[in-house]
């Protein structure tokens, strides 16, 4: 074999092995940050003039329905309604740790996970009064 090949080759095993170690730490730091969750579950309504939440587990609140324009974009925690600016410091270790804001358009719901979440985000279409359930991992059955 010529020089050349056997570069090239020890060049692409090396690249191989490369990528092979960085994702095997990102896919370490995946496993971290997923086992660092706590247990949450929203079951999210849309209503003809805005959003009506409902927390399953995990959270403080129970019900939440609030009016809510197009783009717009409300904040959601542990603790119900709240600003991306004013997030509470408190911890409760019987509630989930996590932050989100939510917003919808004509026939879609947009989540953004800030905190607490395995996603960064999350969309779909709902009807007047459909209904879907997201967690800490992203959508999730009703039941």
């Amino acid at each position: 074999m010529s020089p050349k090949f056997n570069f090239i080759k020890s060049s692409l095993i090396l690249l191989i092995f490369t990528i092979s170690l960085s994702s095997c730490s990102s896919s370490k730091r995946v496993e971290e940050k997923t086992a660092d969750l706590k247990d949450f579950k929203v079951i999210v309504t849309k209503t003809d003039d805005g959003i009506k939440l409902q927390s399953v587990t995990g959270s403080a609140w129970i019900d939440l329905a609030f009016r809510i324009n197009h783009n717009q974009e409300q904040a959601i925690d542990e603790y119900g309604m709240t600003e991306l600016n004013k997030v509470s410091s408190e911890k409760n270790k019987d509630l989930a740790d996590y932050l989100f804001t939510i917003s919808k358009t004509e026939n879609k719901i947009m989540l953004k996970g800030v905190e607490g979440t395995a996603w960064t985000e999350l969309s779909f279409y709902l009807d007047k009064d459909g209904k879907q359930a997201f967690n800490q991992f992203g959508m999730t059955n009703l039941n």
